[in-house]
């Protein structure tokens, strides 16, 4: 049972994410994301223009002028959340912890899906599938969806990319538009990220703490790694531990970008200390260019 606190933050955090939702993202998220092809509407008069190979030749031949016929978009999509809840989550020095901006990231795309009548669902995961919420409409069904993304808590600390990848292809046969929302801070999931995209339409979105990009200058500090429990001793002044961690942080994420570009992937930046609508909104915009 959740708390009155916890039912208080939660109805909170629903309706400022679906007012965020309806007020910025008015028909951007619906021409971002294309159906799955054409279906039947109508049948009108030929008019100057029209191509000719939609011309419909046995109305036309009944009533002795051309009919063409007409096709609108078959727009229903199915949504799918991969959600990152491993131990790395829980970090953040800024604004807001990590887990906190993949809450609001997934209740905005959640509430963009049922504007426009499409099924959502989620998968929560960390170094195994933790919950499969099968993709449903409605208002009732996201607020089923949030709640979770708050109350869970995951069995395990680690996070597995490839993992979720291959539940993803194995449980949800038909096409869909995937967002796996996560840290990234995993590999050799590369095989199954090909898969992925191949099948689905995916998008990464990686959530980062600029505390991680470049080590504070603390002096003496003892850290423990929230998937690991590993605990280390470093010196935070010493330049020769700051340009190889700034190295290693380059590298990652050079890695990360070359392979989503390898595989067709867009991939979308979100920081604890910046906008979480601005970045969606920049990969709406682009994706209705390439569109």
């Amino acid at each position: 049972m959740l708390s009155d606190e916890q039912l208080k933050k939660i109805k909170k955090f629903h309706f400022r994410t679906r007012k965020l939702a309806s007020d910025l993202f008015a028909g951007q998220y619906e021409s971002a994301f294309a159906g799955q092809g054409l279906e039947f509407a109508e049948v009108r008069e030929y008019q100057a223009g029209d191509d000719v190979r939609s011309i419909d030749w046995n109305v036309s031949a009944r009533f002795g002028h051309p009919y063409v016929k007409v096709f609108h978009e078959e727009r229903e999509l199915t949504v799918m959340l991969l959600l990152d809840l491993s131990g790395s989550q829980l970090f953040g020095t800024r604004q807001k912890f990590k887990r906190e901006i993949l809450a609001e990231v997934a209740g905005m795309l959640a509430f963009l899906a049922i504007r426009t009548n499409d099924k959502v669902g989620a998968i929560l995961f960390s170094s195994k599938v933790e919950e499969y919420i099968p993709p449903k409409r409605g208002a009732s069904h996201v607020w089923k969806l949030i709640r979770e993304i708050f109350t869970c808590v995951a069995s395990e600390t680690g996070t597995d990319i490839k993992a979720v990848l291959d539940y993803l292809n194995r449980v949800v046969k038909r096409h869909a538009v995937v967002f796996l929302i996560s840290d990234c801070m995993d590999d050799g999931f590369a095989a199954s990220l090909g898969i992925a995209a191949q099948k689905h339409d995916l998008t990464v979105i990686r959530i980062s703490d600029p505390s991680e990009e470049e080590l504070p200058d603390v002096g003496m500090v003892y850290l423990r790694d929230p998937e690991t429990d590993q605990l280390v001793l470093l010196n935070t002044r010493s330049k020769a531990l700051k340009e190889r961690w700034s190295h290693f942080r380059k590298e990652q994420q050079a890695s990360l970008t070359n392979l989503l570009s390898r595989s067709g992937v867009d991939l979308v930046e979100v920081r604890t200390d910046g906008s979480v609508s601005e970045p969606l909104i920049r990969l709406f915009q682009r994706r209705r260019r390439r569109r």
